[in-house]
C-alpha cells in the first residue's frame, strides 16, 4: 500500500504508512478522492460505471489511527488502473468490433488517399473529443494529485513538520522538457537535416523515431547523421501499418524484429506508431524506455491516457509519457496555428514539476508557417530554461536520471540529511510540508513552490 508513494517521492519509508480499510469490491469503477476522479476497486460499496457521477468520495471514508492511514482503496491498484489505462478498457471493448473492421481497411487504402481526405476522416473520427469528461483536458494530473494528497495525509498522521524526499529532477530543476521527432514519410527523412539545424540553433538536442521497414528507405548514412550530431535515435514501430497490437501472437513476432533493429541501431528508446499501445504487452519489448503513452488521448485514435505528467515504470521499461498535443492534431484537427495551447499545457505540467514532452514531425513542419510556430515553441522553451529553471534534455538523459533516482535513498543521521546512490551529485533534497491546508514542496537551495491540490 505504501510502496507507490515511497517510489514516487523517494522519501524514507517510516514517514508513510497506509493500510486497506476493508474488503474491496469485485469490480472496478469510478469514485473520487477529494476533487479528483479515479478508477479502481472500492471498500464498502460498488464504484460507478461512469465518470460523470455522482461519485463516492474516498477521502470521507479515510481514517487515521496510531499514525497509520486506512484507505477504502488499494493505492497500487488505483494508480495502475490510471497509468495502464485500465479504465479505458470498457470503451475499447465497446467499439472493438467496429474498429477491428474499419482499421485494416483504412490502413490498406491510406497510401492512396490524398492528405485532405485523410484529414477529413480523422477529424470525423475525433469529432466527439470535446465531450469526453475523463481524463481531464488539456492535461490530466490525477495520479500526481493523488500522490500529493497521500503525502499530505502522511504529514498529518505522523505529526511531523516536513517530510524529506529526493527532488524529481537533477540540480533542482523545476521541470523537464524533451523534444521528439517521429519520422513518418520520405518527406520527413529529407527534412531531418534541416530540422536538426533548427534544433541546434536553439541549443536543443532531440530524439528521432525512425520506422525500420516499408515506410521509406533507412540508410546507414541517415542513422549515423542522427547519432553523430548528438541526437537520440529511437525505433518507431516496425512498419507503421497500424497493426502492431492487433493480437498477442502477431505482436510477439513483430516485437522480436523491433528488438533486433534496436540492437542493430544501438537504440534504447521505442515508440509505437500512432501511439497505439497495450502496456500489459510491453514485457516483450527489449528497450530501456518507451514513449507511446499520451497523458490524455482525446485527439488520438486510441482513447485513454495515463493521467500523469511524470515518468513511471512499466515492468522493465520506463515510460516517458507524451504530455502535450502533437503538431498534427494541433494544426489539422484543432486548426490552431499558434503555441497558445502548448503554453497552457506547459503551465499545467510545471505546476506539478512534471515532464513536458513534445512530438513534432519533420513531415508536418516543412511549410514556413508551421516552421515559424515550431521556432516560437523552441524560443519559449529557452525562456523557461532561463527564467524558470526547466531542464531541457534528451529522452535518453531523462531515462538515465530517472533510473538513478529510483535507486537513490535518503539517509537521516540526526540533523544531517543526505542522499546515497549513483547520480547523487546532481540530486537535491526537497521537503514536503503543509501550509493553509495545501502541500508545499521546497527544494534545497531552490525557491519553494506550492502545489495546489
Amino acid at each position: 500500500m505504501s510502496e507507490p508513494v515511497i517510489q514516487y517521492f523517494r522519501c524514507p519509508e517510516h514517514y508513510v504508512s497506509f493500510a486497506l480499510k476493508g474488503s474491496l469490491s469485485e469490480t472496478s469503477g469510478y469514485f473520487r478522492f477529494g476533487a479528483d476522479t479515479v478508477y479502481g476497486r472500492y471498500c464498502g460499496g460498488n464504484p460507478s460505471n461512469s465518470s460523470l457521477g455522482p461519485l463516492q468520495d474516498a477521502s470521507l471514508d479515510t481514517t487515521v489511527k496510531d499514525g497509520k492511514i486506512y484507505l477504502p482503496f488499494d493505492v497500487a491498484q488505483v494508480i495502475d488502473s490510471l497509468r495502464y489505462e485500465r479504465y479505458a478498457q470498457a470503451y475499447a471493448d465497446a467499439g472493438s468490433a467496429i474498429r477491428s473492421a474499419i482499421r485494416p481497411l483504412y490502413y490498406f487504402v491510406r497510401p492512396l488517399l490524398h492528405i485532405g481526405i485523410r484529414k477529413h476522416l480523422q477529424k470525423f473520427h475525433l469529432s466527439d473529443w470535446h465531450k469526453l469528461s475523463f481524463p481531464a483536458w488539456p492535461v490530466d494530473r490525477t495520479v500526481d494529485n493523488v500522490f500529493e494528497q497521500l503525502l499530505l495525509l502522511s504529514l498529518r498522521a505522523t505529526g511531523v513538520n516536513r517530510i524529506p524526499f529526493i527532488w524529481f529532477w537533477p540540480d533542482g530543476a523545476q521541470s523537464c522538457a524533451i523534444m521528439t521527432h517521429d519520422v513518418e514519410t520520405t518527406r520527413g527523412i529529407n527534412f531531418s537535416a534541416t530540422l536538426m539545424d533548427i534544433d541546434d540553433s536553439f541549443g536543443i538536442s532531440a530524439s528521432f523515431q525512425v520506422v525500420p521497414e516499408r515506410r521509406y528507405e533507412v540508410t546507414p548514412t541517415y542513422l549515423e547523421t542522427i547519432t553523430k550530431r548528438g541526437f537520440d535515435l529511437c525505433v518507431q514501430d516496425l512498419n507503421h501499418d497500424g497493426h502492431l497490437y492487433k493480437n498477442r501472437q502477431q505482436f510477439i513476432k513483430r516485437a522480436a524484429k523491433i528488438n533486433s533493429y534496436g540492437r542493430l541501431w544501438g537504440a534504447d528508446g521505442f515508440r509505437a506508431a500512432v501511439l497505439y499501445r497495450r502496456q500489459d504487452w510491453f514485457d516483450a519489448l527489449d528497450f530501456s524506455y518507451d514513449m507511446s503513452v499520451p497523458n490524455v488521448a482525446h485527439l488520438d485514435p486510441q482513447r485513454g491516457g495515463c493521467c500523469t505528467v511524470m515518468p513511471y515504470a512499466v515492468g522493465r521499461l520506463l515510460e516517458l509519457p507524451v504530455t502535450t498535443t502533437q503538431d498534427y492534431p494541433l494544426f489539422h484537427i484543432l486548426k490552431d496555428y499558434s503555441i497558445g495551447l502548448w503554453k497552457q499545457q506547459i503551465e499545467l505540467i510545471m505546476a506539478k514539476h512534471g515532464l513536458i514532452s513534445f512530438i513534432i514531425h519533420p513531415d508536418y513542419i516543412v511549410g514556413l508557417p508551421e516552421r515559424r510556430i515550431y521556432e516560437a515553441l523552441l524560443a519559449h522553451l529557452l525562456q523557461l530554461r532561463q527564467d524558470k529553471g526547466v531542464w531541457i534534455a534528451k529522452p535518453s538523459e531523462v531515462n538515465l536520471w530517472w533510473r538513478e533516482r529510483a535507486k537513490m535513498k535518503i539517509i537521516e543521521d540526526g540533523e544531517d540529511v543526505r542522499t546515497e546512490g549513483p547520480g547523487r551529485e546532481r540530486a537535491r533534497i526537497a521537503y514536503a510540508s503543509e501550509k493553509d491546508g495545501r502541500l508545499v514542496l521546497t527544494v534545497e537551495r531552490q525557491q519553494s513552490s506550492v502545489c495546489t491540490m
